[in-house]
């Protein structure tokens, strides 16, 4: 499959300066992806930009990853709705270490150029940068940009000369790549589009050369309509520290039936025919969920290697799926024990209730025992008992305590 053909299977063609789509088959592209380091941490609303120059590898393209030092000392005014707070040059320094080491392994194994536009807009003079790059731009045209139009339009929260210049400063970041690094295209998320048109307008107006933009689509979630990659307890980060690799899967695994056979095309590395095999599987049985675990299951190992995915999967398997505590190994224990409360083995199951937080005493304890609320490993129980082996106690239909040694 080409790659024009490629993209627009998975969904990844939005939008973009070519004339045809496939333009993307008729010539070598030296692309490149810019994150500019306001957190330390890239999120799942991240992945499908990170996805789309993925294809681009694999189909034989060059890649520079820009983590934006320089850039982000201003931070990029796309999407928000009121002025971003200041960060310090020491938290910069910190999250942008973070997503170095972030974006080279989500890229392991590929060959790319990590660059950081710090190394080339820390010597750039404000006289030079006006006369050089300021001089090309159109007020009436840069006003008219969506993320500046909402912001200094009626009921608009206002924007900083330092975030309406932001937009020249990625532009900047465009021609030096291609000049230094014969970049000819730069891709971004849907909100970059009006920041990438500055790039491929610098360098037609300076060098006459014709480049080219990309945007990935901005993913929805179908059943809540809100953008895709939050969760009720907000974002859901690549990094384990911040979400851990359980609820990073099941994140996955809760995929509704709606969007995830779209999901398994943007954010995983399956062929067209095993997709295809699934969706047909899906469509029989949707019941079943093999398509939302086949997500979780690709996603995960994606990100966080296999070892800690078919961690969580027997952890889940022993949560909801009818496995024992008894099949996990030590490690598997201690990523169980992160998720929902523990006790120590030798205690009773009504000692555990109650020291586990999961009732408020011994007499609610003793009343769910008696109307067949608590099980142990499945197995309900009317009365307390001794707890001496590693066990899962579940009260209800989703309240866990895990019993360990």
């Amino acid at each position: 499959m080409k790659l024009s053909e490629e993209l627009q299977w998975r969904g990844f063609y939005n939008q973009a300066t070519f004339t045809a789509p496939t333009e993307l088959d008729e010539r070598q592209y030296t692309l490149y992806l810019g994150t500019d380091p306001s957190g330390d941490s890239l999120h799942v609303g991240h992945l499908a930009v990170y996805m789309l120059v993925r294809r681009f590898l694999d189909h034989g393209h060059r890649v520079v990853l820009l983590v934006g030092g320089g850039t982000g000392v201003i931070g990029d005014p796309g999407g928000k709705e009121d002025e971003r707070q200041l960060l310090s040059l020491d938290v910069i320094a910190d999250n942008k270490a973070a997503l170095a080491v972030q974006v080279s392994k989500l890229f392991s194994g590929k060959e790319f150029t990590l660059v950081d536009n710090y190394d080339w807009l820390k010597g750039v003079s404000v006289l030079d940068f006006l006369r050089d790059v300021g001089k090309h731009f159109s007020m009436s045209q840069l006003v008219q940009r969506d993320f500046i139009a909402s912001r200094i339009g009626e009921g608009g929260s206002g924007i900083s000369y330092a975030e309406f210049s932001y937009t020249l400063l990625q532009g900047y970041d465009f021609w030096h790549l291609h000049n230094h690094y014969d970049v000819n295209l730069q891709i971004g998320g849907s909100d970059q589009w009006g920041n990438i048109l500055s790039g491929v307008e610098l360098i037609r107006k300076k060098d006459g050369n014709m480049v080219y933009g990309m945007t990935a689509p901005l993913v929805i979630n179908k059943s809540t309509g809100r953008k895709f990659g939050k969760s009720e307890g907000g974002a859901v980060w690549l990094d384990a520290d911040k979400t851990s690799v359980y609820r990073f899967y099941q994140f996955w695994l809760n995929t509704d039936d709606e969007s995830v056979i779209e999901y398994l095309k943007l954010f995983t590395l399956l062929s067209k025919d095993e997709i295809d095999a699934i969706t047909e599987n899906h469509e029989i049985n949707p019941g079943a969920r093999s398509a939302q675990k086949k997500l979780a299951h690709e996603v995960t190992e994606l990100i966080h290697g296999r070892e800690r995915t078919e961690s969580v999967m027997r952890v889940t398997e022993v949560l909801f799926g009818g496995a024992t505590v008894a099949t996990l190994s030590q490690n598997d224990v201690e990523a169980l024990a992160m998720e929902i409360p523990a006790v120590m083995v030798g205690g009773t199951v009504v000692a555990a209730l109650v020291e586990s937080g999961v009732v408020k005493g011994m007499g609610e304890a003793r009343r769910l025992l008696a109307a067949g609320s608590v099980s142990v490993d499945g197995e309900k129980i009317f009365e307390d008992a001794s707890l001496d082996r590693a066990a899962l106690i579940k009260k209800g239909k989703n309240t866990f305590i895990l019993v360990r040694s």
